[in-house]
């Protein structure tokens, strides 16, 4: 029969109180937080690609860094200044087009459709469909 080791059951408790403290940390994690409500949030599509793989890193860290962005875009503090001539660079490019086309191109850049890709595979390709009606003819 084994024998009760009162420094093992510390160490024991220990350990569950931490992982405890951990969920809860995790769990009080808002998904729908005012950063994921911000214009251009990004916690949805970096933490799909920390599941799926695609993200270059080890799930761990991927899910890490994730959730410490999103931290700090709720507090206000997550400012890229590339993300932002990036975008800046897209819209200009959509200046070119004619007027119809440039609506929709600058939908394109501001999140709407589906976005495929990324730089590390040769490019993105942002894509979003538009039914227009046609006409009938007599």
């Amino acid at each position: 029969m084994p024998t009760f080791q009162p420094r093992s059951t510390a160490r024991f408790s220990t350990l569950v109180g931490s992982l405890l403290l951990t969920a809860c940390a995790f769990i009080s994690i808002n998904p729908a937080s005012a950063a994921d409500a911000q214009p251009g949030s990004n916690y949805e599509k970096e933490r799909a690609a920390c599941l799926n793989g695609s993200s270059n890193q080890d799930r761990a860290t991927c899910l890490k860094e994730a959730g410490a962005a999103r931290e700090e875009a709720a507090r206000g503090k997550l400012n890229d200044p590339a993300q932002t001539q990036y975008r800046q660079n897209a819209l200009t490019r959509c200046k070119a087009l004619p007027d119809a086309d440039r609506i929709e191109c600058e939908k394109r850049i501001d999140g709407s459709g589906v976005t495929q890709g990324n730089p590390m595979d040769g490019g993105v390709l942002r894509e979003n469909v538009t039914i227009v009606p046609g006409t009938l003819s007599k």
